[in-house]
């Protein structure tokens, strides 16, 4: 459950991308929460249709969902424009669909790059471009980008992965120097090692958890909530003066 009460959310429209399972699930339950009226995309739709249905079971109101592929830029910017159009417009963006595939930097190909790119960093862009207008209209909003303490780490295995998370800070601190004067706040949110059922079933093991944990200030694993925690934080009033920031919530790894 969320620790904190956010009234300012309740029927504010939130799109999020790759809501559909691990981190962007849980800021889908999280918004719901909050009574905001909430859209996301993603690509499985079977995962998708039981989050909505779970949410809707829970708190009454079920959450918006489109499939979509965010590598198609012209799609990914229709599904934002028909998410305002049935929930009004975007007041919170959340870009935090990626896929931190592991790959090696002699047998990575240009094509591969460009993929890792348009699915990890790309359509963060396009995004805020789409959803600009509409927040200046309500006269502000918030972007949080969501990006990875494996940037500010250098963890090797995905250098490409690596390369846009960290151009996700250099990003977001443009953006939110753009849209500043427009009250709209943009913030990277930087997640350590979060124990999605993903990272579950093809990462951890209990040498590499164990390295994790000495390395971390807090010995304690980080789940999808206490990063749903803190994107309910950048999204409200209560962050109204923090823009163009990084929030790393890591345990203290970094």
């Amino acid at each position: 459950m969320n620790r904190a009460s956010y009234p300012d959310l309740r029927d504010n429209a939130i799109f999020i991308t790759g809501g559909g399972s691990g981190i962007g699930a849980a800021f889908v339950r999280a918004f719901c929460r909050q009574g905001a009226r909430v859209a996301f995309v993603s690509l499985d739709a079977d995962k998708a249709q039981r989050l909505c249905s779970e949410v809707e079971e829970e708190t009454g109101s079920a959450p918006f969902f489109q499939r979509c592929d965010i590598g198609d830029v012209e799609h990914l910017q229709s599904c934002m424009e028909t998410a305002a159009q049935r929930l009004g417009s975007i007041r919170v963006l959340i870009n935090n669909a990626a896929r931190d595939t592991r790959h090696q930097l002699e047998k990575f190909t240009p094509r591969e790059w460009d993929e890792s790119l348009s699915t990890n960093l790309r359509p963060h862009f396009f995004t805020a471009q789409a959803a600009a207008a509409g927040m200046r209209e309500l006269g502000g909003g918030s972007i949080i980008n969501v990006g990875s303490n494996s940037a500010l780490l250098g963890l090797s295995g995905y250098p490409a992965y690596v390369a846009a998370k960290a151009g996700i800070v250099g990003l977001s601190k443009a953006l939110a120097r753009e849209l500043g004067p427009d009250n709209i706040r943009v913030n990277a949110l930087i997640p350590g090692w979060v124990m999605t059922e993903r990272q579950r079933e093809l990462w951890v093991t209990e040498e590499a958890l164990r390295e994790c944990l000495d390395q971390q200030c807090l010995k304690s694993t980080i789940g999808e909530q206490d990063c749903a925690d803190s994107a309910l934080f950048l999204a409200s009033d209560a962050s109204r003066m923090i823009t163009a920031q990084s929030l790393v919530v890591d345990g203290g790894r970094a």
